[in-house]
């Protein structure tokens, strides 16, 4: 058997025949934390220890598993030792997502076609480095045909290096974690920036649409929010005035239910402005708090959380009527909550689960995300795969879920479950054009 040839996670003749249909289509990747300024400056990098090792907490996570010393993950080691020790350990990651991004990126950016292991770390580090003399930010953009990314980005940031570069528009998510909040030091921010009262909450509210507005100029279509889990409690506006007017001293419950107001409220906007919400929850951050002082966030120390009940997600939808309620997309981190969630898909309008996200964004993980929409909701409306990356070559992963997704549906086929015409027109929708079509891009 060939290492990771043309049909890698294609079983079947069918699956292979509908992936050929998806295989080269455009990406969209409207959610990443890719980094605007390097795609402005057309950015380059020193070596492969740099593109893949920087900023990837997917890769430090697996280090620190193998027993890799932090000195070579987050700590002062060179680019080079750091790559010969994320080779090192990729032979111990079988069935990991990462042993599959690792040597996919390998061969699409760099031709690279044998396994990484610690004894060809050094003859791969010197042929992708080679590779990368003639590689820049522009370059892998383009030769993944990426027509459109959505970076992530606050309220206050001035989004002077979104735009068009090239054949790809950069654009703007609003996300406003840091609103939310309400840390003061924030709020007198905002306050100067827009001009508006912070102080009150109705000025909080129009300092925020005028943030929005000004996203929505830059080209912004979507929104995004990351929190635990859904609000418990919903109160009214007078309750939520005095509740701001107390925000330094209020207990968990009081803020829970200042926070489920503002959501809710921020989910009205959206609707008004034509802006999708993004919604991330499940997800407990920052857990080792020695690491977390040593490395701060997003270092690899963040761990899936209890689900949300369902009773809570049912009530914040109910707090909106159809006719305010934004297209939203749902990301759990806890996959056991899939099915509850994509019952609620049929009993609110505009909502859909999102890809499989984050430690689910595996083989089986995604398998299971799509035959869940697949048996509870409606998988031909699913808006398909992001990146969620710092790292400009993840671009492999729509390829990875591609993959799957045509090996799912091609399964189907030849059982004669399915009719192969309409899954290749399923799995061009779910790849590009369903997403492509919402954002009117």
């Amino acid at each position: 058997m060939t290492f990771f040839n043309d049909n890698l996670l294609l079983y079947t003749d069918a699956a292979r025949e509908i992936y050929s249909e998806v295989r080269n289509l455009p990406i969209i990747d409207y959610h990443c934390h890719l980094d605007q300024n390097k795609i402005r400056d057309d950015a380059r990098f020193a070596n492969i220890g740099e593109l893949w090792l920087s900023g990837d907490h997917y890769k430090w996570r697996a280090m620190r598993l193998c027993g890799v010393g932090e000195d070579l993950i987050t700590g002062n080691a060179s680019w080079h030792d750091k790559f010969v020790a994320y080779a090192s350990i990729v032979p111990q990651l079988a069935g990991n997502p990462l042993y599959y991004w690792t040597h996919m990126e390998l061969n699409q950016v760099f031709g690279i076609d044998e396994p990484l292991n610690g004894e060809s770390a050094e003859r791969i580090y010197e042929a992708a480095n080679e590779k990368l003399k003639n590689i820049s930010v522009s370059t892998l953009l383009k030769q993944y045909k990426v027509e459109f990314v959505a970076t992530t980005d606050d309220p206050l940031d001035d989004l002077n290096a979104h735009g068009k570069y090239g054949g790809t528009i950069i654009a703007p998510t609003f996300r406003p974690d840091k609103l939310l909040s309400l840390d003061e030091e924030y709020l007198t921010r905002l306050s100067e920036l827009t001009g508006e009262d912070t102080g009150t909450l109705d000025g909080l509210l129009k300092a925020a649409e005028k943030r929005l507005e000004y996203f929505v100029s830059r080209g912004c279509r979507i929104s995004d929010h990351g929190f635990c889990r859904f609000a418990q409690y919903y109160v009214t506006h007078s309750t939520a005035e005095t509740l701001y007017k107390s925000r330094k001293s209020l207990s968990a419950e009081q803020r829970e239910q200042l926070f489920g107001y503002l959501i809710v409220e921020l989910a009205k906007l959206y609707k008004k402005h034509d802006i999708i919400m993004q919604l991330h929850f499940a997800v407990t951050r920052n857990v080792n708090p020695a690491m977390f002082q040593k490395c701060g966030a997003d270092a690899g120390f963040d761990v899936i959380a209890t689900a949300s009940p369902i009773e809570n997600v049912i009530a914040f939808f109910g707090q909106l009527s159809d006719d305010e309620r934004p297209e939203t997309v749902l990301y759990t981190l806890n996959d056991s909550e899939l099915p509850a969630l994509a019952c609620i898909t049929g009993a609110f309008r505009h909502v859909r689960l999102g890809a499989a996200w984050w430690f689910n964004d595996t083989v089986q993980g995604i398998r299971k995300n799509l035959s869940t929409i697949a048996e509870y909701s409606a998988l031909g409306t699913n808006f398909g795969m992001l990146t969620d990356s710092r790292s400009f070559s993840s671009y492999a992963r729509f390829d990875f879920f591609r993959r799957i997704l045509s090996d799912y549906l091609g399964n189907l086929v030849e059982k004669g479950e399915y009719d192969l015409s309409a899954a290749k027109q399923l799995a061009k929708n779910v790849s590009y054009y369903n997403i492509k079509e919402a954002l009117n891009v």
